[in-house]
């Protein structure tokens, strides 16, 4: 019988830790595998896997040294190679996983140039739900045109998950939408996870992703290089970035981007999310609403 892909993509996640920690970690109920979101290493404390009910300690401790195993383990034993993003405090693993770091940074001039004494660490079970966005892309468009879209929901809702499938179907036209030329800016190597040069995820056809940029140095770069016909961004956090976009929109590019609001009342009480709608860039907000039978999407039209 073939196992369930969740209970896959978590045993694939657990793959990655060093032995003894995975030993554990797999001795979960199918259930629970399934459910998994985080499995969470801190030196000195119990292994814990993150559940929807919240964090559950396993009976085993984690050493510190396991934590420098698990650095070597995810980035097959070439630290070097990936020191770009193990001073952003990340690892894009091969499969789609990212594994999150924290530990004592390394300053110089002002500035973090390393991580070492590793002493926390987070496994995100990535798991792709392609076709949550098929229903939705095809309604973003009027008369032909791209309308410049927000994703909203609180942290933890999903928008990660519904920006990468919407990304992957207006790449691909999937739902009779016009295929589209997209240019990701994966900050924080979330959405496409490159590893090597390669997404792990699946962001469609004709999607171009700069990796491990800020938003605001990335909008313009691929503006200049890669003739967008939409630009994609996962959470917008600061005015630089309201700035680039508003570039961006001005040279007529097509605007996706995730914001955490639960919804529109939400944006407009905050003073950076209240100017993003005072200068009219986006015309579509999707909600993701979640109770107990799952996430559902709803579209509405952004107030001028």
């Amino acid at each position: 019988m073939q196992k369930n892909e969740l209970v896959v993509r978590y045993e694939q996640a657990a793959a990655i830790l060093p032995s003894r920690l995975r030993k554990a970690a797999l001795d979960l109920t199918e259930e629970e595998k399934a459910q998994a979101e985080e499995i969470r290493l801190r030196a000195g404390r119990p292994l814990s896997v993150l559940l929807p009910s919240g964090e559950r300690p396993l009976e085993i401790t984690v050493e510190p040294e396991e934590l420098e195993t698990l650095c070597d383990l995810a980035t097959e034993f070439s630290r070097y190679a990936a020191s770009e993003t193990i001073r952003e405090g990340f690892l894009p693993v091969r499969g789609g996983f990212r594994v999150g770091l924290c530990g004592t940074a390394v300053m110089k001039e002002g500035a973090n140039t390393n991580l070492k004494n590793l002493s926390s660490a987070v496994v995100r079970v990535a798991r792709e739900r392609k076709g949550v966005a098929s229903d939705i892309a095809p309604r973003l468009f009027r008369d032909g045109g791209f309308q410049n879209t927000l994703v909203l929901s609180p942290p933890g809702g999903g928008k990660t998950t519904l920006l990468r499938d919407l990304i992957r179907c207006l790449s691909g036209g999937e739902g009779g939408c016009p295929p589209q030329r997209v240019a990701l800016i994966d900050e924080r190597g979330e959405v496409a996870v490159v590893h090597r040069g390669v997404p792990q995820m699946d962001v469609g056809p004709r999607t171009d992703v700069l990796d491990a940029c800020p938003k605001a140095l990335g909008i313009p770069i691929v503006l200049r290089a890669m003739n967008p016909q939409i630009i994609a961004v996962d959470e917008i956090t600061v005015r630089e970035d309201l700035r680039a976009m508003n570039l961006a929109a001005g040279c007529g590019v097509g605007l996706l981007a995730t914001i955490h609001a639960a919804d529109v009342p939400e944006l407009l009480r905050r003073p950076l999310y209240r100017e993003l709608l005072e200068n009219q860039v986006f015309r579509l907000a999707v909600r993701i609403l979640r109770d107990e039978r799952g996430r559902a999407y709803a579209l509405e039209k952004l107030p001028c």
